[in-house]
């Protein structure tokens, strides 16, 4: 078997059974913390399923969309940071 058949085989379906979990527990959680570390967990593996996805299909255009929702994914998690320590002072 080649790397693109593992990939497809186990990888891909293990990636997905993980969104699936983070789904669970951004439905469940119970605050607004826990829903935002699923939110950021999904969004991981969505990056992991797009590098395994390009490494099958040998399309690099899907590592660049990986790298661009990594960044914007960083971002709302600085920003949720620093919603969380403003709240906190305020509060």
């Amino acid at each position: 078997m080649t790397l693109s058949h593992y990939i497809l085989l186990f990888i891909l379906p293990l990636l997905g059974s993980g969104i699936v979990i983070a789904f669970v527990r951004l439905v469940r959680g119970p605050s607004l913390p826990d829903r935002v570390v699923a939110l950021d967990l999904m969004a991981t593996l969505i990056i992991a399923v797009s590098a395994a996805y390009s490494v099958v299909t040998d399309q690099p255009a899907y590592l660049d969309a990986a790298i661009v929702l990594a960044l914007i994914t960083f971002q709302g998690t600085v920003a949720f940071a620093y919603y969380l320590n403003r709240r906190g002072k305020n509060v």
